[in-house]
């Protein structure tokens, strides 16, 4: 939860508080975050659970948001992560007749996708389509995402809004905030020597980031030199470092779990990697290119947007052979990696953390038609 909120929400309400909103956050577990007691007006701990099946999102924790947004007299709700995103408009869904307050949900990849399978595809656009019912605007981050959201008439076209992400700190995440001494840290912790090619991957070992892709690859390249480094924890985790010892690749992999060094860690790589069959923007492909560092993607939407012009290399999902040739190409052509990695430095300022936070004001302002009270964050 902390690092959804310090990754996408936090940097929203500073800057609205800083410009004389007020609002306030709701969240499971949100009291145990330091940052947003500061970040927020008032904050609200709520009684839900990520599982999508639990039947207490919609009994209690679902009277819990009602009560909340009574009793705050809200004009504008913003939902953003899946399972708090409907149960609130779930729970708002006759005060929408009154017209406040008005509903904004931000879809961080719709979990129905081109690489989903049909039946979970049909459940999950069904539920998008019952809540799209309850909500006024309809804020989608990649450009596959806005397609589905206009062909399947979530909400009626003209609600629908494409925003290029979250936004990133572009003064926070460049290369020149990353000395050579912490380059030459990262790499003696990971006991890399000259000889040592690193390739890194940012993502929670869950089953749609499909680790088990790059240790493949790995395997596949039969090169000692290269060492793959794992940052992020999860419940996989485990049968990942026993695929690594399987395949015999080991001793080339570093299992680094939870990091405060992602930008020491991307610059001291020849490239990042992200092997996800299911992205929205992802924000570790944002960083690697703020940082001028490039990038081989599978080929999922938000992935795509972010590297087709050329700030890395595409490949299909679960294709490991193409995944392992993207990665020796990219080894053994570092001036065609210094290239895609500069490209990345251009293609990213679109998604400045300045420029989203614009286009987030522009959007209250036309659902509240310029009159600011409160907002509240789900």
């Amino acid at each position: 939860m902390e690092i959804t909120q310090r990754a996408f929400l936090l940097p929203i309400s500073q800057y609205l508080r800083s410009q004389g909103w007020l609002v306030d956050a709701v969240a499971a577990e949100i009291k145990t975050c330091t940052a947003c007691q500061s970040s927020y007006d008032r904050i609200y701990e709520i009684d839900w659970t990520r599982n999508p099946l639990n039947l207490r999102n919609l009994t209690r924790a679902s009277a819990q948001v009602r009560k909340i947004v009574e009793r705050g007299d809200y004009d504008l709700v913003h939902v953003h992560t899946p399972v708090a995103a409907f149960v609130t408009r779930y729970a708002l869904r006759n005060l929408r007749r009154i017209g406040k307050p008005k509903i904004i949900y931000t879809a961080h990849g719709f979990h129905f996708h081109r690489n989903g399978r049909p039946l979970s595809n049909a459940i999950f656009l069904g539920l998008e389509k019952l809540a799209g019912r309850w909500t006024d605007y309809l804020v989608v981050i990649n450009r596959e995402d806005e397609a589905a959201a206009r062909r399947y008439r979530i909400v009626p076209p003209e609600r629908v809004r494409y925003m290029p992400g979250i936004g990133i700190d572009l003064d926070q995440y460049t290369a020149e905030r990353v000395s050579q001494e912490d380059i030459k840290r990262v790499r003696e912790e990971l006991k890399l020597e000259e000889r040592h090619k690193l390739l890194l991957m940012v993502a929670a070992f869950d089953p749609g980031k499909r680790h088990k892709d790059a240790i493949e690859a790995l395997a596949l390249l039969r090169r000692k030199e290269v060492v793959l480094a794992f940052a992020g924890e999860g419940p996989l985790r485990p049968r990942i470092e026993e695929l690594a010892q399987r395949v015999g690749v080991a001793e080339q992999v570093r299992f680094l779990g939870f990091r405060k060094d992602i930008p020491a860690l991307m610059r001291a790589s020849v490239a990042t990697v992200l092997t996800s069959e299911r992205e929205g923007l992802p924000r570790a492909v944002m960083e690697s290119m703020a940082l001028g560092v490039p990038v081989i993607g599978a080929d999922a939407r938000g992935t795509r947007d972010l590297l087709e012009s050329g700030a890395g290399i595409v490949v299909p999902v679960g294709n490991v052979v193409a995944l392992a040739e993207a990665m020796q190409y990219l080894i053994n052509h570092p001036e065609e990696a210094d290239r895609m990695g500069k490209h990345g430095l251009g293609v990213i300022r679109a998604y400045d953390l300045a420029n989203i936070l614009r286009l987030h004001v522009e959007l209250y302002d036309e659902a509240l038609r310029e009159k600011r009270s409160a907002v509240f964050n789900a």
